[in-house]
């Protein structure tokens, strides 16, 4: 997102009757996978139980939540506007005309597709908006090398697929015909790319900054909840823990409020706290809508 730091910004499967539980024909024995399976389901039923009221509400939160860091960004730009100006003019060397009409078209885009977005409207348009946003930012910036930025876009990409396949499992509630077989293979893949790309975030975090104690700890048990997501193994469960972590660390490491307005680092706390919301805000999403027909959950559900 753009950011003036000194170097720029940024379906569920029904089971067969006939075939009974598979774990009859098993006998006594037991794989490790099974025991992980039986855990997590009684944390997940507790989960269900704990989250009842929110649930109608968790789809506008998670669309909301992945749109937050362009409205933020969106904010920044007109409140230093100037400082943008300077910064694309003097350091990337961008004409003057073309800065302003650079800044112009990106605060337009940020705004009207978080708009649809959060509104559930033109779903295609406001996710390809958003992610023409984020490319030509990652080039005008200049961030287009830069790891950690890459990573964390990646994540927000993977955010905006998720909002994609929302929409797309909407449309094929409410619409009959041979279209919704298109649409559904769709979906699926948008499922399968956005709960892969979301877990990049995590991985930025574990190879970035200092090593201690519990930063070991909680990236094991953060790695093992993205594998889980990537796989679609007990999605719900490892995607509502990845939302733990990542809140509380986004509390207690981004606190910007706590900062001084003119603290060196308040720019760089605000822009990864806003961006980490919007991974936040599409696990949040993976949790509701589900991993899709390619993952375990999936197929567990099938045979």
């Amino acid at each position: 997102m753009a950011q003036l730091r000194g170097q720029g910004s940024y379906g569920i499967g029904a089971q067969n009757p006939f075939q009974g539980n598979n774990d009859d024909f098993k006998g006594d024995s037991s794989s490790p996978l099974d025991a992980i399976r039986e855990q997590t389901s009684k944390i997940e039923d507790a989960l269900d139980t704990l989250s009842e009221p929110i649930k109608p509400y968790l789809p506008a939160i998670g669309r909301f939540l992945i749109v937050v860091t362009f409205i933020e960004d969106a904010i920044r730009i007109i409140t230093q506007w100037n400082d943008q100006l300077l910064y694309l003019h003097d350091y990337r060397h961008i004409p003057n005309g073309i800065t302003h009409i650079f800044l112009i078209v990106n605060v337009i885009a940020m705004v009207s597709c978080s708009t649809l977005v959060i509104i559930r409207k033109h779903s295609e348009y406001a996710v390809g908006g958003l992610i023409g946003v984020v490319v030509t930012q990652a080039l005008g910036y200049g961030l287009i090398f830069d790891l950690n930025f890459f990573l964390r876009n990646l994540s927000v990409m993977g955010g905006l697929f998720m909002v994609l396949s929302d929409s797309w499992i909407r449309k094929s509630k409410a619409f009959a015909g041979l279209p919704q077989l298109e649409e559904k293979d769709r979906k699926m893949y948008f499922q399968l790319a956005g709960r892969v790309l979301l877990i990049f975030l995590f991985i930025g975090f574990v190879f970035s900054g200092e090593w201690s104690t519990w930063r070991i700890i909680v990236s094991l048990i953060g790695l093992v909840a993205c594998v889980m997501v990537v796989v679609g193994f007990k999605t719900k469960f490892s995607s509502t823990l990845l939302v733990v972590i990542l809140s509380i660390f986004n509390i207690l490491v981004n606190n910007f409020w706590t900062l001084h307005e003119h603290h060196p680092h308040k720019d760089f706390a605000k822009y990864d706290f806003f961006q980490i919301l919007s991974i936040v805000g599409g696990l949040l999403l993976l949790v509701n809508a589900g991993p899709g027909q390619f993952s375990i959950d999936e197929k567990k559900k099938v045979y």
